[in-house]
């Protein structure tokens, strides 16, 4: 039984997870932003969507990734926030 075939799955998905990571880290350089900035980002938006609604900030999800512009298709980076609603507070109700 060859080794390689048996953990080729496993070794598969290892693969994609680490090719996800770099190409989020290569995005992160390429826009020079720090993890630090993306947290203070994140701490900004979690004020403001506060005023309006209940969310999940553990389960909160803030990361930027590359997303296509344009007619030409030019990469530009792109800010992806995943939030978690609650419920929604009264006052957005207005």
């Amino acid at each position: 039984m060859d080794i390689m075939k048996f953990f080729g799955r496993e070794d598969s998905s290892s693969k994609e997870v680490a090719k996800e990571r770099l190409r989020l880290l290569l995005v992160h350089d390429r826009a020079n932003v720090s993890p630090r900035f993306l947290e203070m980002i994140k701490g900004e938006l979690i004020k403001v969507i506060s005023d309006y609604m209940e969310i999940e900030e553990n389960e909160m999800d803030v990361k930027l990734t590359k997303t296509k512009l344009g007619k030409r298709n030019t990469p530009v980076p792109a800010l992806i926030a995943n939030i978690p609603i609650k419920r929604m507070k009264h006052i957005a109700r207005v």
